[in-house]
């Protein structure tokens, strides 16, 4: 199974070591970070897919989490596992109410400008205010290329007054967005 099957999400990675007794940082996608200890089984990614691992103790640590796995030992054998994320079954998130959506789901869609594609969903980021689209396109939208030929970047606030509609069946997203804003 890879990173963008349908039925697994992403909801956190991990990190480096923490400790010498195989101790793992872990950071959480999921907000409040804390609903990523509500999810079980925690499906790990390896080179050939996602692997079922249920962590035998979740600490809260600074910013984020400590796990302990029961296969994992030592130091050594933790810094194998950095840089893997943590994923669940899609089944297991909770459903959503109408207008509200998975940023997984926004991923991959087109942007339409005022009836002029603009590009298509690259990522979303959080700001502290509102989530943010991030919108590459091929050089045809609004957002003037950092160098000649190079993919273009458009940051739009993901909020009422600038997302017209979103469309998940026709994989689109409608915008009201100018440049200068």
């Amino acid at each position: 199974m890879s990173a963008r099957a349908p039925d697994v999400v992403i909801v956190g990675r991990i990190g480096a070591p923490h400790g010498v007794r195989g101790w793992l940082r872990i950071n959480s996608f999921t907000q409040p970070p804390g609903n990523l200890l509500e999810y079980r089984p925690w499906l790990i990614e390896s080179a050939h897919g996602w692997s079922t691992n249920h962590p035998a103790e979740v600490k809260p640590h600074k910013q984020g989490f400590v796990a302990r796995f029961a296969e994992i030992g030592d130091r050594d054998a933790a810094g194998a596992w950095s840089g893997k994320h943590v994923a669940i079954e899609r089944a297991l998130l909770p459903q959503l109410a109408q207008d509200e959506y998975y940023w997984r789901d926004l991923e991959g869609l087109a942007v339409w400008n005022r009836g002029v594609e603009l590009g298509v969903v690259d990522h979303l980021i959080e700001t502290g205010a509102n989530p943010v689209l991030v919108v590459r396109s091929d050089g045809k939208g609004l957002q003037r290329a950092v160098r000649k030929g190079a993919a273009r970047q458009t940051l739009i606030p993901f909020v009422d007054e600038f997302v017209i509609a979103v469309d998940l069946g026709a994989a689109r997203i409608d915008v009201s967005w100018d440049e200068a804003e």
